[in-house]
């Protein structure tokens, strides 16, 4: 009888284990950070975020925001299943000539639900020169 209920004990445990090994997706980037640099204005703006599904269930990147209008994220719309990389696309808007500092946040079914990426740069206007760029003329040779 004891060992019976040993016996029972011990499948139960097992199952209950077996059962607490859920699937969940990870999500995991080569960086959270694109420094765009010193771009001129009017460059290409489109830079890409790279990252793999390195869980044991698909990924599902349900939304991805930016903080202002200048910056047009685009998610994959499909899955990514375990094991499989993926990239978010970001579209700077380089007529904009400004220090850039915006983030992304991405909305996911993953184990860390919501991470916070970054692009940083800034985007000059090369026909625009600045007083301190002149300062081998005297102010009256300008």
């Amino acid at each position: 009888m004891m060992k019976n209920l040993f016996a029972i004990l011990f499948v139960g445990m097992l199952s209950v284990s077996a059962f607490a090994q859920t699937k969940v997706a990870k999500i995991e980037f080569k960086t959270d950070v694109i420094d765009y640099g010193t771009i001129e204005k009017g460059a290409d703006g489109v830079r890409v975020f790279e990252f793999t599904n390195t869980g044991n269930a698909p990924l599902i990147i349900s939304r991805v925001t930016s903080t202002c209008g200048c910056t047009i994220p685009k998610k994959p719309e499909a899955p990514i299943l375990p094991g499989d990389t993926g990239e978010i696309q970001v579209k700077y808007n380089t007529q904009l000539v400004n220090p850039i500092r915006k983030t992304i946040t991405v909305i996911s079914n993953a184990e860390t639900p919501t991470v916070a990426l970054k692009i940083k740069g800034e985007v000059i206007d090369p026909n625009k020169t600045s007083l301190l760029d002149k300062k081998d003329k005297s102010v009256m040779q300008q």
